[in-house]
């Protein structure tokens, strides 16, 4: 296999999102994508990482491959990729082989390991909360919330969208209609509420980096699925346990 990316940054920032919930992981690598399922250490929470064939200048996959990579190896590399860097990543005996190309041509060569863990699978949920919004508003509301607490709520109802979060003294609620930029569409008419990590959003919102909108799908104490897509580019979606109360 050889793939070429002359934009370095949707590779790069995903990577770095996704080591911080993530150590190792492996790769899946298609004739249509470089993909990847992975599940936290904890078991809270899931990355599905897609990087469509699209998005590459250079996409030569013969058949499809698999490689499991340390992705604080993998990180710290394409770290050092400038905006301007041709990308090439290639199999070499053993190794993942990341080139970093612009006037001059920086080659490392990183170990594939060998992961224990069986494939992860894709749960199959069904969500009657599905809200499109602006990333900046998702990134403000979790911040202000993190102020107060270490978990908050989402909570929907037609045309309305509340986050809420509440520490010993201090409460948060931020309320969000619906507008031209941010569609809530709830089935039913009741309301539904959920409650989520705080530490773990903080991780997923850094998404916002690669798509200017984000979609957030939940039921009551229920997983959350945030997903991040850039059409003919890539799609990089969490799922998220829910903090079950006991009242």
């Amino acid at each position: 296999m050889k793939l070429t990316l002359a934009e370095p940054t949707y590779l790069k920032e995903s990577i770095t999102i996704i080591s911080d919930l993530v150590n190792e992981a492996r790769f899946k690598i298609t004739k249509d994508a470089l993909e990847l399922i992975a599940m936290d250490p904890a078991n809270v929470a899931m990355v599905i990482f897609k990087l469509l064939s699209s998005a590459f200048t250079e996409y030569n996959v013969k058949e499809d491959s698999e490689i499991a990579i340390n992705l604080g190896n993998l990180k710290q590399i394409l770290r050092r990729a400038k905006a301007n860097d041709m990308v090439t990543l290639e199999i070499a005996e053993n190794k993942l082989r990341i080139q970093l190309k612009s006037n001059t041509t920086r080659t490392f060569n990183i170990p594939i390991i060998e992961l224990e863990e069986k494939e992860q699978k894709v749960p199959d949920l069904k969500f009657p909360v599905n809200i499109s919004m602006p990333c900046s508003q998702l990134n403000e509301s979790v911040e202000d919330a993190g102020i107060v607490a270490e978990s908050l709520s989402f909570e929907a109802e037609q045309k309305k969208f509340n986050i809420l979060a509440e520490g010993d003294l201090s409460q948060v609620k931020i309320e969000i209609p619906a507008d031209d930029a941010t569609k809530i569409d709830v089935e039913g008419s009741s309301k539904i509420k959920s409650k989520y990590s705080i530490e773990y959003l903080k991780k997923m919102i850094g998404a916002s980096k690669l798509t200017e909108n984000v979609d957030l799908h939940f039921n009551k104490d229920y997983p959350l699925k945030l997903e991040y897509k850039e059409l003919d580019k890539l799609m990089l979606s969490f799922i998220l346990a829910p903090r079950v109360e006991n009242d």
